[in-house]
């Protein structure tokens, strides 16, 4: 099956922080302590641009450097994450849905990207906004990734993901809740 044009893709969508915090908390413990090497994103060669509709992928060092991990993150609909493990293999070609449109994988094009290349994961958690609707009163937004020096935040940007390294003291505290994941 091909999900997002990805051969061997096979994402688990979730919309609630604490089931997804649960389901990934074992493996993010294993990559606290360890530096991102780099950062890849879906690139949409003809646009010159991120095509954010695919997952964003980190890669984080192994032990003493060497068998490290890559996280796969995407976000759809409104309220929707999947997290992966090493199931994008970035060399295979991308077709996305038979459309022709040229895709490739480029490494660290975002700004926020490149200013955590390099830092040492302290911490992950998923972060969630707190509406008032009664019906939906909190809304899964991103994952949260804090280094020695930096925050990225791989968040849902309306059924796309979004990439932000906004520190978080200026988020507005009653309207975001955090869940630790590791």
């Amino acid at each position: 099956m091909i999900v997002l044009g990805i051969e061997g893709y096979e994402p688990e969508w979730h919309h609630d922080a604490e089931a997804l915090a649960a389901v990934h908390r074992q493996r993010f413990t294993r990559i606290i302590g360890r530096e991102l090497l780099a950062g890849w994103l879906m690139w949409d060669i003809s646009a010159r641009g991120w095509f954010a509709d695919g997952p964003v992928i980190l890669g984080f060092a192994g032990p003493n450097g060497l068998g490290g991990a890559n996280v796969e993150i995407t976000h759809r609909k409104f309220d929707e994450c999947a997290i992966t493990w090493n199931q994008v293999d970035m060399t295979a070609p991308i077709d996305w849905f038979g459309t022709g449109i040229q895709l490739d994988w480029r490494a660290d094009p975002h700004g926020a990207l490149r200013r955590a290349r390099g830092q040492v994961l302290r911490e992950v958690n998923i972060i969630e906004r707190i509406t008032v609707a009664e019906w939906l009163p909190r809304v899964l937004h991103a994952v949260e990734f804090r280094f020695d020096r930096a925050r990225l935040a791989v968040y849902n940007a309306m059924d796309e993901n979004g990439l932000t390294d906004v520190p978080d003291v200026d988020l507005p505290v009653h309207s975001w809740r955090r869940v630790r994941v590791a």
